[in-house]
């Protein structure tokens, strides 16, 4: 199976309804590509008005994150004095799942995948 991690800047472009977005996120489900979204991300790009992240949503698995996958982003986050906890968490996700990130923050994805030798795969939103 193939993945596809999304990061906050996905959610915000679905909710800003643009198309490049949406072509693959429809691409992904069109090829049985699992777009996935850590919890930690719905709960950092969310809000109440938001229209879009419903639809968004319904293609998608959330993924909960478990003390394992918590631990293996903070040792993420320490090596490197890039990213968030929330990009953390994508990388780990993505490392983990070997899964390609859709991001609108390439430049901390890869410095963290790299902070542990690893590539990434990355999209640009």
């Amino acid at each position: 199976m193939t993945f596809l991690v999304y990061d906050s800047g996905a959610l915000i472009a679905a909710e800003h309804d643009e198309k490049r977005l949406w072509l693959i996120h429809q691409r992904a489900l069109g090829r049985s590509v699992v777009p996935i979204v850590p919890a930690v991300v719905l709960a950092e790009s969310s809000h109440p008005a938001m229209r879009n992240l419903s639809r968004l949503l319904m293609g998608c698995e959330v993924e909960r994150l478990d003390a394992a996958p918590a631990l293996m982003a903070a040792l993420l986050r320490h090596a490197t004095a890039n990213g968030t906890v929330v990009d953390a968490v994508v990388v780990e996700t993505a490392l983990r799942r070997q899964a390609t990130v859709l991001t609108s923050d390439r430049e901390d994805v890869e410095a963290l995948a790299a902070s542990v030798n690893r590539k990434i795969s990355v999209i640009d939103i």
